[in-house]
């Protein structure tokens, strides 16, 4: 499985003339586009409709809409976004307490939301071994896409490194074990998780670098783990992130799309809950970014996420 910058991309091979990005030799870039436009709200009307056309759909690889923020208008909710071409969403677990609403949602809606298994480093007790073990267990059940969410996270709680280190290195057995990505929460933390990541050899581990919002320094440092993706959403969208000029030395053969509804929602909606049909504005942002069509930047990061999470169908 090649994850790496030379991995192809979809379509009839990438091309590149005068700084263009071409995925088809008769592609023409985004902005001579005339079938979309590049307002998001035109974006959000159009698009289902031409992705239909073209049996496109969109992946949203990091979504938490079994939470409480949705059990008003769940069903809505997800209406909404597989209307708009948000047809897979995959839905990471936070503790033991979140598992079964996490999979209510996935029977009520098994073509659409699939489960993952994983401990928060914010949910990591102080002696994180009995969980650890309690979900360990579960992994037999055979549900799951993907481990996660795991990581490190510095930006709350400094204090429980130690625990939080010792579940990551769980998750990452766990991973290997069962042949499933891992997907990695980071915040304040790269460091960290590239120091255990670098342990030992991890021969054959893959997964995700979620939410990513780090420097061009950062981005490479990801990338050189082979089996790995930078996941994008909502923070694309802020001015002040950065993120834009940072993705623009990253193969978009190496992205995948995400919300973490109902948190970080793209512009215009920041500062209220994000759902997965938001995932709109976060494709016309990186349209923006690889000068790719709407519906190129949808084929090319569906088939990344169907390469790295190959449970789901």
């Amino acid at each position: 499985m090649n994850f790496g910058p030379s991995a192809p991309l979809v379509g009839n091979g990438p091309y590149n003339r005068g700084g263009k990005h071409y995925i088809s030799d008769r592609t023409e870039p985004y902005n001579q586009n005339p079938v979309f436009f590049s307002h998001p709200a035109n974006l959000g009307q159009i698009a289902p409709y031409i992705f239909l056309l073209l049996d496109v759909f969109i992946i949203d690889t990091h979504t938490h809409i079994y939470l409480p923020e949705f059990d008003a208008d769940r069903d809505d909710m997800l209406q909404r976004a597989i209307s708009r071409g948000v047809q897979r969403m995959l839905m990471p677990n936070i503790d033991i307490a979140s598992i079964d609403s996490m999979l209510a949602v996935a029977a009520k809606w098994p073509l659409h939301c699939f489960p993952m298994l994983g401990l928060h480093p914010c949910s990591v007790p102080d002696e994180p071994g009995p969980l650890l073990e309690q979900i360990g267990e579960l992994f037999e059940e055979n549900h799951w896409v993907a481990v996660g969410e795991t990581g490190i996270d510095l930006y709350w709680d400094k204090s429980r490194i130690g625990q939080q280190r010792e579940s990551f290195r769980r998750h990452i057995e766990w991973s290997l074990r069962y042949n499933l990505p891992l997907v990695i929460h980071a915040r304040e933390s790269f460091h960290e998780i590239f120091v255990l990541l670098e342990e030992k050899p991890y021969p054959g581990l893959t997964g995700v670098f979620h939410c990513f919002s780090g420097d061009a320094e950062t981005a490479a440092k990801c990338l050189s783990f082979e089996g790995f993706m930078l996941g994008i959403g909502g923070v694309l969208t802020y001015k002040k992130a950065g993120l834009p000029e940072v993705l623009k030395e990253v193969p978009i053969t190496r992205i995948v799309l995400e919300t973490d509804a109902p948190y970080l929602s793209p512009v215009p909606f920041r500062g209220k809950r994000n759902e997965p049909s938001y995932l709109m504005y976060v494709l016309d942002e990186l349209s923006k970014v690889y000068e790719l069509s709407p519906e190129e930047i949808a084929l090319q990061t569906t088939s990344n996420a169907t390469r790295l999470f190959t449970r789901i169908p």
